[in-house]
């Protein structure tokens, strides 16, 4: 299926925000994930279904001053 992510379009496997999140390698702290304008709790990753066309916007937490 085709979503968004940061604005660019994906085409993707995952079914689940967790496996969107595996897919893409990300580090497992220091990232928030929001879905159409919705952050989504680490929490519910697991059962949070993606849909075609969904808006996914992730954020990492970045060091330095």
């Amino acid at each position: 299926m085709k979503i968004l992510v940061n604005n660019k379009e994906m085409e993707t496997t995952a079914t689940t925000l967790a496996q969107l999140v595996e897919e893409l390698a990300l580090p497992p702290q220091g990232v928030a994930v929001a879905v159409d304008n919705r952050v989504v709790l680490r929490t519910e990753w697991i059962r949070y279904a993606l849909r075609e066309s969904m808006s996914v916007v992730i954020i990492k937490a970045a060091c330095g001053g």
